[in-house]
């Protein structure tokens, strides 16, 4: 198996340190918005902010890297981000959840630029090593499980504000990753002029595979959010864990997001994309029996971990069923297309999150999610079926 080129390590080493800012804010968020929020209802919306600044960037960063390159827009939303993390400061020292807010969103911006990792490593590889590419970049999740939640932990008591001295080393490691992308190399695919004829949106949408691939994304976003995004609400504050208890949770499942990636080449090869996104999806469903009744360490533990390994191949396998959607004129278009849908999705349940805890409670948060997998299912169930009757046309247009 052939070594895979600098480009893809580098963005490894880079989505360790982006994916950090998630884990960061994920554990701590919810933490500070319930400290500084005006209502308990309010305590998820820095989560929520800054996945919805991530969504709403996804186009703008998308486009812009297809009118200037990957590498400039890749550094320019670290710098972003390194910004957003000193706004996070003052807004502690102020005690101004506004401001916090606006923080958190300059942060969901680098992350949206961070997103398209998988695309500019799945770009800088032959196509047999597309999804190997994207899930060896995934791995660099596995360093910001511990890294993100460990400096908000230990840079807590730095300064005299609670959690400043966590964001000031966080923009230093942002700003790491806008030093780190001076040596990315521009793939040629992304710098080529496009000759080829693009198709018109309406023909693009009627594929069933680009809405497998999507609804894969977003299926698994939509419920690991609702589930990742209340869990330390419900674990340490409506059960009573402790923080550590609740840290170790919350690293456990973001390990599980991307530990699975060294495996994933492996599952693809012997049961290809469609097995890959039907266990992921298996896993979620898993993951709500283990925690739906009893609260104990290790039914949050187990569910938090089958959430990140459902959510590992349900992405991974819909990113790797994308490119069947597109043709290399139309990959920007597609790509985003796919990732504003599915971060638009995430944002949305992470909204949605502290209010369904707060007014129906942690059961029926869980029992949302089936209507979601179900969707998922109705949709590949249709591409399966649509590719069957195509093999029979041809099979019968055969002499």
């Amino acid at each position: 198996m052939s070594e895979l080129p600098r480009n893809v390590r580098l963005l490894t080493a880079c989505q360790a340190l982006t994916m950090s800012i998630a884990s960061f804010v994920v554990f701590v968020g919810s933490i500070i918005g319930k400290q500084l929020s005006p209502q308990p209802h309010y305590a998820t919306l820095p989560v929520a902010a800054f996945i919805v600044g991530s969504a709403v960037a996804t186009l703008p960063v998308i486009y812009a890297m297809r009118a200037v390159g990957r590498k400039s827009v890749f550094i320019a939303c670290a710098l972003i981000a390194a910004v957003g993390a000193l706004v996070a400061i003052h807004g502690l020292k102020t005690e101004s959840f506004s401001v916090f807010l606006v923080a958190v969103v300059l942060l969901g911006i680098g992350l949206a630029a961070g997103q398209q990792y998988r695309f500019a490593a799945m770009e800088s590889v032959a196509p047999e090593d597309m999804p190997r590419a994207a899930s060896r970049v995934l791995i660099g999740g596995i360093v910001a499980a511990f890294l993100g939640p460990e400096l908000a932990v230990r840079g807590a008591d730095w300064l005299a504000v609670p959690y400043a001295g966590s964001f000031m080393v966080l923009a230093g490691l942002v700003s790491g990753v806008a030093l780190l992308m001076f040596w990315f190399i521009e793939p040629k695919a992304a710098a080529a002029v496009e000759h080829d004829t693009r198709r018109p949106s309406s023909i693009l949408l009627a594929q069933p595979v680009l809405w497998v691939a999507l609804l894969s994304g977003a299926a698994g976003y939509a419920v690991m959010s609702l589930v990742m995004t209340a869990t330390p609400l419900h674990m340490h504050f409506e059960q009573g864990h402790d923080l550590l208890d609740t840290k170790w949770v919350i690293q456990s499942h973001i390990v599980a997001m991307f530990l699975p990636s060294f495996f994933v080449p492996w599952i693809v090869r012997r049961v290809g994309e469609v097995g890959l996104i039907s266990l992921g999806a298996a896993a979620l469903l898993s993951m709500v029996a283990v925690v739906y009744a009893r609260y104990e360490f290790h039914n949050y533990w187990s569910a938090l971990v089958l959430l990140g390994v459902g959510w590992n191949f349900l992405f991974v396998g819909g990113t790797t069923l994308l490119p069947r959607a597109y043709r290399e004129a139309e990959k920007f278009k597609v790509q985003a297309f796919n990732d504003f849908s599915i971060f638009a999705v995430q944002a949305i349940s992470a909204l949605g999150a502290g209010w369904i805890l707060a007014s129906y409670g942690w059961q029926v948060l869980l029992l949302l999610t089936i209507p979601i997998l179900g969707l998922w299912a109705c949709v590949l169930l249709h591409w399966l079926r649509s590719q069957r009757s195509h093999a029979s046309a041809v099979r019968g247009t055969q002499p």
